[in-house]
């Protein structure tokens, strides 16, 4: 029998001890070296290292087929914890969670449209978030701030923030930090390719293969919104024309909205653009034919350009959050199933999940205090 290639010990086989950990909630060294073809020593110095550290611990023992009980290994949740702040359009929402990413603490704070918070307000922010969930500042790891495509401001005050803050700082987009978010905390194994689509006034996706978020050339990975799904279509800042974020935003469907006049004179549709998404989003769920229709139309948009980065990836796991799917997330759930359902072109070779994120409005600030864990406790994955 041919001898089974084993992966050389160091940062990614940690890593890769980490991911099958997770996604396996617990589990034996026996197992572990099954599944990731490391051999019986390489497992044990590195479950020793993480038991050291406070990463993992042993939580009881389980029967063997030959008699020995097997010792069984988790990730031991308290021990360490991420800090997240996702920048959105008015709020600043702050998120601290364990290794599991399990939330522990939340806060959301006002901000003007558009401010840029200077290192020192930023700073202030994560001291007093820390201190009233009495985090000791031993075990934070570190903080990710993440916002629309990663605003190149928030890269220029990041070395003053970390001198500030005495922790590392990291910066992402926010729809990648999402997808992360979901791929830990949903305990996803890392053998599959996984990804989410982030619907807000923007549409975004984040891509997780093989544990990692793919960044791209420059980070700039997953731009789901400026995928063209009409040659001819309306234009777009890009430059481009057709891109499928002029047809399904939040920002769109409420354009869509504002120019039917039955939904305007019967929906609260002239306040701000988050406040007519919401309203548009409870009538539909709530009956409205007219407020439903346009949020399937605009599904049905989304649909078209997730069937084609379905196609190219051969994803075999999507979750759709975002504010966008905070209160109708169930109608755009059932047309992109149907949508991909007739028209993925794995579909008959392997089933495709759609899912709806538990925590869609939250879903990029737990996936920025991700970002630090991974960094943390799975080098290799993170920058």
């Amino acid at each position: 029998m041919a001898r089974r290639e084993t992966p050389a010990a160091g940062p990614g086989s940690r890593a890769l001890i980490v991911d099958v950990v997770r996604s396996a909630v617990t589990i034996s060294r026996g197992e572990l070296a099954d599944l990731t073809g490391l051999t019986q020593p390489s497992i044990s110095n590195i479950v020793r290292d993480l038991i050291a550290d406070g990463i993992i611990h042993e939580i009881g023992s389980a029967g063997s087929a030959h008699g020995r009980p097997r010792k069984l290994i988790a990730i031991n949740p308290g021990n360490r914890f991420g800090v997240g702040f996702h920048l959105g359009p008015d709020t600043v929402t702050c998120v601290a969670i364990d290794l599991t990413g399990g939330v522990v603490g939340r806060e959301v704070v006002p901000r003007l449209p558009d401010e840029i918070w200077p290192a020192e307000r930023l700073a202030a922010r994560f001291e007093d978030f820390t201190e009233c969930l009495d985090l000791s500042r031993d075990r934070v790891e570190g903080l990710a701030i993440v916002a629309p495509a990663s605003a190149p401001e928030l890269s220029e005050l990041r070395p003053e923030l970390m001198e500030r803050i005495g922790v590392p700082v990291l910066v992402e987009n926010d729809a990648a930090a999402a997808a992360l978010g979901e791929f830990w905390s949903r305990r996803v194994s890392r053998d599959q390719s996984f990804a989410s689509v982030y619907l807000s006034t923007g549409i975004g996706a984040g891509l997780v293969f093989g544990g990692a978020l793919f960044r791209g050339a420059n980070s700039g990975a997953g731009e789901l919104g400026h995928m063209s799904i009409r040659f001819d279509g309306r234009p777009c800042p890009c430059g481009s024309l057709g891109c499928v974020q002029q047809y399904a935003s939040t920002s769109a469907t409420v354009k869509a909205a504002r120019e039917d006049p039955e939904l305007r004179a019967r929906l609260p549709l002239d306040g701000t653009e988050s406040s007519a998404y919401d309203a548009i989003a409870r009538a539909a769920v709530n009956g409205d034919p007219a407020a439903c229709a346009v949020l399937e139309q605009a599904a049905d948009y989304l649909g078209m350009a997730v069937t084609s980065m379905v196609n190219v990836l051969d994803l075999g796991r999507l979750v759709l959050t975002g504010p966008g799917v905070a209160l109708a997330g169930s109608v755009y759930a059932r047309r992109l199933r149907a949508h991909l359902g007739r028209t993925a072109h794995s579909r008959q070779r392997h089933g495709l999940s759609v899912e709806l994120s538990a925590q869609p409005r939250d879903a990029a600030s737990i996936g920025a205090a991700v970002l630090v864990v991974q960094a943390a406790v799975a080098p290799g994955h993170t920058g």
